[in-house]
């Protein structure tokens, strides 16, 4: 049993990287809609937001990525590996802005 959950974890790493490789090649995309995918790429990837929050007058949109990985605080790591997947999914389909 306990290779079956292998296989499954490695079936989805393999599709997280792919979907980081089309997102990365996607057109221009609305603000909220990148700090969505970096939220999910990032609690997919590392885990857990621990850094700490930067001062907003110093760098606002890295305020904005470190308030959104944030939110996701004790979602698995496979969970947002999957919603990124389904993020970069329909913004595919969507298109750009």
């Amino acid at each position: 049993m306990a290779k079956l959950v292998v296989m499954e974890d490695k079936s989805l790493d393999t599709e997280f990287w792919k979907y980081v490789e089309i997102g990365s090649g996607l057109p221009p995309q609305t603000a909220d809609n990148m700090l969505i995918a970096y939220a999910y790429f990032k609690q997919g990837t590392i885990g857990n937001n621990t850094h700490t929050r930067p001062h907003e007058s110093s760098n606002v949109i890295e305020t904005f990525k470190h308030d959104a990985w944030y939110r996701l605080q004790g979602m698995p790591k496979e969970e947002a590996m999957q919603k990124y997947i389904d993020t970069i999914k329909l913004l595919e389909k969507e298109g750009g802005e």
